[in-house]
Order: structure tokens, then C-alpha cells, then sequence
């Protein structure tokens, strides 16, 4: 990776939304998993090893990241789902068995896409909220001129 290409990602990285930083850590954690399918396929050990412990890592850090406070049943939820995908993933390191990093990869990616809507449906609302406030509030006794008829 050349120096413009290191400073571009960490740019991209400097000015994301924390929605943005989500979804690329998500697309990290997928290349990672990628990554050790590749090390399996190739026989690369030091592949593999790296992609899972980089997966791992990532989604370790959505588990320590999670509010169990606000979140309640859906933090409860993707705490379990992220700690079943990391004991697949340590699994992977023992038995080398590719169909356990293909179940983590699908996770991960409909986890990503879950997120994805989210925070589509969130900046909308937000949105809409914004605009009804810019509009400026009617005077109690207006009365409109198609209603006056």
C-alpha cells in the first residue's frame, strides 16, 4: 500500500460518521473473513491465522461496544451473536473447517445490511423531524382561505 492510498483510507476514516466507521469495520471484519478463507483454500496458515484473529478482533470490539443499558434485548441478542461467530471463528484456527468461516462471513454481512437500513431509516426520520421544525409554526386563530369558503 503506497502513501497516497494510506493517507486517502486514513482520511475516509478521520472524517466518517460513527454510522460510516460502523459499516467499514463491518467490511473489515468480512475481508478478514475473506482473508482466512483464502489462507485455508491456499494452504496459507499465516493467512488464515491473520484473517481470523483480525476478524475476531473486530467483532470482539462490537461486543465490548455494545450498551446493554439501551439496548436491553437487541444488546443481549448481538452480544450472544457476536460470541457464537468469534468461538466459530476460534474453531477455525483448530480445525481449519472453511463452512464455519462461510456461516461467520453471511452473519457479518446480514448484520451489515441490517445497519445499512438502519441508519438509512434514522437519517430520514431525522430529516423529516428537521424540516418540520424549519417550518414556521401557525398562529392559533389562522384560519385558511380554502376552509373559509
Amino acid at each position: 500500500m503506497n502513501a497516497y492510498t494510506q493517507q486517502y483510507q486514513q482520511n475516509q476514516i478521520l472524517t466518517a460518521s460513527p454510522e460510516q466507521i460502523l459499516v467499514m469495520l463491518y467490511d473489515g471484519a468480512i475481508r478478514f473473513t475473506r482473508q482466512a478463507m483464502q489462507g485455508i483454500e491456499t494452504q496459507n496458515t499465516s493467512l488464515k491465522l491473520e484473517g481470523v484473529s483480525r476478524a475476531m478482533a473486530i467483532i470482539t470490539e462490537f461486543s465490548n461496544t455494545l450498551d446493554h443499558e439501551i439496548g436491553g434485548e437487541i444488546a443481549e441478542n448481538l452480544d450472544a451473536l457476536y460470541a457464537f461467530m468469534n468461538r466459530q471463528l476460534s474453531q477455525v484456527n483448530i480445525d481449519g473447517d472453511i463452512e464455519k468461516l462461510k456461516v461467520v462471513e453471511g452473519l457479518l454481512m446480514e448484520l451489515r445490511e441490517t445497519w445499512v437500513e438502519a441508519i438509512t431509516i434514522a437519517r430520514k426520520e431525522a430529516l423529516g423531524r428537521e424540516s418540520a421544525a424549519q417550518t414556521p409554526a401557525l398562529p392559533e386563530n389562522y384560519k385558511s382561505l380554502s376552509a373559509a369558503g
